[in-house]
């Protein structure tokens, strides 16, 4: 999978920032990520999570068993984020969306067959 065909995120947002919308400490932010609950990559220098991941004040209900799918397959956090960011027709649109979107569930079923 090659980043050529990833999309970017509509929004990076800093771990402070998300911090603030979710109302929880910087710390919890940080062991949420630890966890695989949150997705956080490094963008000059500075770790940043994909905004379209938080919806209001939560995390997308699925994300947090779709990370530890795709970490369970052997991907690492940026290979993660390809992979939620990479479109697929058959979907339509990219997994990131998806999740948010009622298509949770064959997200999830995706993610999982990359461990076989």
């Amino acid at each position: 999978m090659t980043d050529d065909a990833a999309q970017q995120p509509a929004e990076w947002l800093t771990l402070p920032d998300i911090a603030e919308r979710l109302d929880v400490p910087v710390t919890r932010v940080h062991q949420m990520i630890r966890d695989h609950a949150l997705l956080a990559v490094r963008r000059d220098g500075v770790l940043r999570v994909p905004g379209e991941l938080v919806a209001g004040r939560t995390v997308l209900k699925h994300l947090p068993g779709v990370l530890t799918l795709l970490h369970d397959a052997g991907y690492n956090d940026e290979e993660a984020r390809r992979w939620l960011y990479t479109p697929d027709d058959t979907l339509p649109g990219i997994p990131a969306a998806a999740l948010d979107n009622g298509r949770a569930t064959e997200v999830k079923r995706r993610a999982q067959a990359l461990g076989f």
